[in-house]
């Protein structure tokens, strides 16, 4: 992607939304507004066709809502990054759409430069998660986890090394690969090998799903 700019669609029922989000993102030069669509077949089908790096995805939806086209993502697209839009009265919904494989999940307020750096991490194939919005709603979410989840996750982060558990915790954080090596002072890149490593051992998709395997077993 180099020397290209981020290709982005963004998916949402409400004009005004998309032509908000739109002259936010257009005012950076390296990411360019591809396509636009107002459900989720739409929103497939523009990011198929424009060949979309990054997807910014509503969750309520006519035709076909957020939650229910994530797997077609998966499936038509699987090299689109999905970057979900919500609520603070979606929690619920919000789960279910990291669970499903999203990179992440900004609230519709979101600030303009958090917005421009979500689709740049997004792009850079890494998970968002925002500091302000998504720590606050996982741990409210987390409030509420069953035992029996809570169990299943201490069993899978048993499996790694003191170390590795180290570096889930600060996932689960929402800490950067470059802010997690300069709590546990190391290298960017020997973080980004921990990660790597431990996405493999929890079989999870990415980020977001360990960062909430993390906060699950109590890391």
């Amino acid at each position: 992607m180099a020397g290209q700019p981020i290709r982005v669609v963004i998916a949402d029922d409400e004009p005004l939304i998309r032509a908000g989000i739109r002259m936010i993102l257009i005012s950076d030069p390296e990411i360019e507004v591809v396509g636009e669509a107002a459900d989720g077949r739409a929103a497939v089908e523009a990011a198929r066709a424009h060949a979309a790096d990054v997807v910014l995805l509503d969750i309520q939806m006519p035709v076909l809502d957020g939650l229910s086209a994530l797997p077609e993502f998966r499936r038509a697209v699987p090299e689109a990054r999905v970057i979900v839009l919500t609520t603070f009265g979606e929690r619920e919904n919000v789960l279910r759409a990291l669970e499903h494989g999203s990179a992440g999940f900004l609230l519709k307020d979101t600030a303009p430069a958090e917005l421009i750096r979500a689709v740049r991490a997004a792009a850079a194939g890494d998970a968002y998660l925002s500091p302000a919005a998504t720590r606050h709603v996982v741990e409210r979410l987390a409030t509420g986890r069953e035992a029996a989840r809570a169990e299943e996750a201490r069993g899978r982060v048993a499996a790694l090394s003191e170390k590795e558990r180290e570096v889930l915790a600060l996932l689960g954080e929402g800490l950067s690969n470059a802010d997690a090596g300069r709590r546990l002072h190391m290298s960017e890149a020997t973080v980004k090998t921990y990660v790597s490593r431990i996405l493999a051992k929890l079989d999870c998709e990415n980020r977001v799903q360990a960062a909430l395997l993390a906060r699950d077993a109590g890391l």
